[in-house]
């Protein structure tokens, strides 16, 4: 049932309020000395929402003012209506439900009244401006959608807290590391700015046995890529997104063992080798690291694919996952977990945040840079090589080649500045929301990783609701698909076909 218009009212106009009769001296008909307070009232009280409906508005304005109904006589003064939900002050059942109710008290019933309206009409506005901005977030995809909302005091203290911990942390690293360059130094002058020529590349590089070179230009960043190809065409996808400090070349081993059944693609990231690299660090953020992938997908003529991802390359096919589900068939991370366990894991345990120091220190600009490139590039060396972070598994070492393809790629003029940029964009990237990941999972890791806390590969299973599976190798490094390449193909391939028996 709908409340009737006041006496004198005319059909609602453009927003929802009836136009009332007008003396001539300007004030509505039966109170021309007091249009200015009505006016004010109907402000305050009225709903003036796109959703208020017409009638609505007139049952406001219907039993907003004494003189309507005083007007409208007994019948109607002993009959108002409450608006939906309970009103303020509004103790009745039949009030809370928007039934008609008799009127309770004398000269002032009209005033508890509006103020009972008040504010159900208000508490609505508030709701519909609440679910105005929850439709906007909720239409954002990709990044936009993993990141957390707008923060509270608590949140607010957590940040700055965590941003004095960031920016405390770097400037430590920053002394360390400055302190090495002088003992550097100090020790030998020419050794430490000592750089050879490298204008050629290494043969292994452009060994056919590994596939072919090729390049893709994204329409919408304008960036080439490069990428290499191994397997026949129209093949099911696999594609291999490599880490830090590493490209293609690193998955030389995937490369010639799945392209039996695979169109197998190594590919560099943005910033990596051959790929374009922007120079501002605001194009290395997570939104634009995952837009790569989705254009390169549709580039290549592929909706889905199965997606191996080492180290930083990890934390972007967990994202991939994520965001775009339906474009991945199989998720094989390597070295990485979830990206919630390792944001969270990293605060709360001091060993990992040592461990992940190098996540501080390139937040930094151009220092981490020269660190890398003085003594000809040892600490690249030193990553690969070395007892503590090295490859440990003897018959996997990397070769002389193999060392001098690594450090002819970094070598390149402006070579490290895009890799480095890959973290420095991290910290804005986050919190980020809980996100379930819904894809077949496999997680490979090598319990003497150096730089990962192996906990973490055990907390990820909680954020995988489907099939998931963990395998730690008790004698394998953190660069684990060349450290022990033939145990991690046959775990891929058992992966692969468990699976397919599975859908069948």
């Amino acid at each position: 049932m709908t409340p009737p218009f006041p006496p004198g009212a005319k059909p609602a106009g453009r927003w929802g309020r009836p136009h009332l009769g007008r003396t001539a001296r300007g004030g509505v008909c039966g109170a021309p000395h007091a249009a200015g307070r009505r006016r004010a009232r109907r402000r305050r009280a009225g709903p003036r929402g796109r959703g208020a409906s017409r009638e609505a508005c007139g049952a406001s304005r219907a039993a907003g003012s004494r003189w309507r109904r005083r007007r409208a006589g007994p019948r109607r003064a002993g009959i108002r209506w409450s608006a939906r939900g309970r009103g303020r002050g509004s103790e009745d059942p039949a009030e809370a439900r928007g039934d008609p109710v008799e009127a309770r008290g004398g000269a002032g019933a009209g005033a508890r009244t509006r103020r009972r309206r008040a504010g159900p009409q208000r508490a609505e506005t508030r709701r519909r401006r609440a679910g105005a901005r929850g439709a906007g977030a909720g239409a954002g995809a990709g990044m936009a959608g993993l990141r957390g909302g707008r923060p509270g005091l608590g949140a607010a203290v957590r940040s700055l807290l965590f941003w004095a911990l960031v920016y405390g942390y770097c400037g430590l690293c920053a002394a360390v590391h400055l302190l090495k360059l002088l003992w550097s130094i100090g020790r030998g002058p020419a050794r430490t700015f000592r750089r050879a020529a490298r204008e050629q590349p290494p043969a292994c590089l452009s060994d056919p046995s590994l596939g072919t070179h090729c390049y893709v230009r994204i329409k919408d960043s304008g960036l080439r890529f490069h990428y290499v190809a191994a397997g026949e065409r129209g093949k099911p996808l696999m594609l291999l997104l490599h880490g830090f400090p590493e490209f293609w070349y690193s998955w030389r081993h995937q490369l010639r063992e799945f392209k039996s059944e695979y169109r197998v693609v190594a590919l560099d990231l943005r910033g990596y080798g051959e790929t374009d690299a922007p120079i501002h660090r605001e194009n290395y953020k997570l939104d634009c690291l995952i837009t790569d992938i989705k254009d390169i997908l549709d580039s290549l003529g592929y909706s889905k694919c199965v997606l191996i991802g080492h180290d930083w390359g990890g934390m972007i096919a967990w994202l991939i996952a994520i965001c775009y589900p339906e474009m991945v068939m199989k998720l094989i991370a390597i070295n990485f977990p979830h990206p919630n366990v390792f944001t969270e894991y990293i605060l709360r345990h001091p060993v990992q945040l040592f461990k992940s120091s190098f996540y501080y220190f390139f937040q930094i600009p151009r220092l981490p840079e020269f660190m890398f490139s003085i003594n000809d590039f040892q600490a690249l060396k030193h990553l690969f090589t070395s007892q503590s972070t090295g490859i440990g598994h003897r018959g996997c070492r990397l070769t002389t080649e193999d060392l001098e393809a690594y450090v002819y790629v970094f070598s390149q003029p402006g070579a490290l500045s895009g890799p480095i940029n890959h973290y420095r964009s991290i910290f804005s990237c986050l919190p980020l929301k809980h996100h379930m990941v819904n894809t077949p999972t496999l997680l490979l890791w090598g319990e003497k990783d150096a730089f990962m806390e192996v906990e973490m590969a055990e907390v990820t299973k909680i954020y995988v609701k489907n099939y998931f599976r963990l395998t730690i190798l008790t004698e394998a490094s953190h660069w684990l698909q060349q450290d022990q390449p033939d145990i991690v193909n046959k775990l891929i391939w058992t992966f692969l076909k468990e699976e397919t028996r599975k859908k069948e």
